[in-house]
């Protein structure tokens, strides 16, 4: 076994270097800055790798590093996080508060980019001392910041590594070169992944009926009250609406539907029996859009799931769409029993509510990965009736993959 120093100008020259000498396999030993880089004078990184007879690894060192690599991928989250601070630096601040002159501001702001290519470079040195390989696929260090940041929002491994894999055999290589294009090219592959159903206006004469199922406390009852405002009132097209609840097991949420209808002079209807809906349904067929509340039933509780399927089988003057709504804040494993359970129902769309209680998403795109079910709508908060939206892709990737503000 041997050792081998290499020396650049910048990080990224030393790292090129050695695997220009020593290709992809070398292990690294160390690395630092032997001088620091000025205006006046360039700067001297070195890198120190161990290789031996043709270049092999010394395998049971690369055995240890593999051992901590799941602590290993919080530190490439928290690396990847440095680089982006860094990034964001409010430069034009620095130059309208100091004595530094347009030369000086602009070899900081070099220096500053040359930084976050080197954290960039060890973020890939780490991937690359802990084996690429999981499982059977090979992640390929330019790709190590967005498995991570996938990883750590929650997606289901299985899911994830399907989708790594369909990434790197038809992403083109050209594209590879760019981090930010590798980032674009795995949040629009994931958008695609996510079937969305559209809200779409009611054509003269038709009518809607939504009925609403789920567990115990997952917000039914004021995603309806949040959606009976949003089309009796916030679209552009004004829809007549009506409500039934079939929720007369529990009389707070009677009460809290009936107070949400007098406010905004809807009619609505309690119910019990079958007999009764379809005789409910008749009276409020008036209504553009009739929204159907139902009692929160445990996935396990076949007797209420077969009761709630009794009235959505009934043949009336429109179909009727059963959305399953489920809280963001249950795990994977849950959601996926909880739709199975519900499943015996005429499922539609899925709405997801809470989704400002869970700050990974992860789960919401693997459940609707394995299912391939529409999403209708979010709840985003409590407010009624501004925290509803309408489903998107492209706000459910970039919350799961970004912390961003609500």
């Amino acid at each position: 076994m041997a050792r081998k120093t290499f020396t650049g100008e910048t990080m990224k020259e030393a790292m090129a270097k050695v695997k220009a000498a020593v290709g992809d396999e070398a292990l690294i030993i160390s690395s630092r800055e032997i001088k620091k880089k000025t205006l006046t004078q360039k700067g001297l990184y070195e890198v120190v790798v161990e290789v031996g007879e043709n270049n092999d690894i010394l395998a049971t060192k690369k055995i240890n590093k593999m051992s901590s690599k799941v602590a290993d991928d919080d530190v490439l989250l928290k690396i990847s996080e440095a680089a982006k601070k860094i990034k964001t630096l409010d430069i034009d601040n620095v130059s309208n508060s100091s004595s530094l002159d347009v030369n000086e501001v602009k070899a900081l702001q070099k220096e500053i980019k040359d930084i976050s290519n080197t954290i960039k470079l060890l973020q890939n040195s780490i991937w690359d001392m802990n084996s690429c390989q999981r499982d059977n696929l090979v992640i390929p260090p330019e790709f190590s910041e967005i498995y991570a940041i996938s990883k750590n929002s929650g997606i289901n491994k299985s899911h994830l590594d399907e989708i790594m894999m369909l990434t790197l055999k038809h992403m083109p290589l050209k594209m590879r070169q760019n981090p930010i294009t590798i980032r674009r090219y795995f949040h629009t592959l994931l958008k695609r992944i996510i079937p969305i159903r559209q809200e779409r206006d009611l054509s003269f004469g038709t009518k809607k009926i939504m009925m609403f199922v789920g567990p115990t406390g997952v917000g039914k009852t004021t995603t309806i009250a949040k959606l009976a405002a949003r089309f009796a009132f916030k679209k552009q097209k004004k829809y007549k609406v009506g409500i039934i609840t079939l929720d007369t097991y529990r009389i707070g949420a009677v009460e809290q539907l009936m107070t949400y209808a007098r406010m905004m002079k809807l009619s609505i209807e309690a119910v019990v029996d079958p007999s009764d809906f379809i005789e409910a349904l008749n009276r409020l067929r008036n209504n553009d859009i009739i929204l159907i509340d139902t009692v929160g039933s445990s996935q396990h509780d076949k007797e209420k799931i077969d009761k709630i399927n009794s009235f959505a089988s009934i043949n009336t003057f429109a179909t009727i769409d059963v959305n399953l709504v489920l809280s963001a804040t249950t795990k994977y494993e849950d959601l996926k029993d909880i739709y199975d359970k519900f499943s015996i129902l005429p499922l539609d769309t899925i709405i997801f509510t809470k989704l400002d209680e869970s700050r990974k998403l992860g789960n919401i795109f693997s459940l609707i990965y394995d299912l391939k079910k529409p999403i209708s709508y979010f709840s985003i908060g409590q407010e009624v009736p501004d925290d509803l939206i309408e489903a998107s892709s492209e706000f459910l990737i970039e919350k799961m993959l970004k912390d961003v503000e609500w």
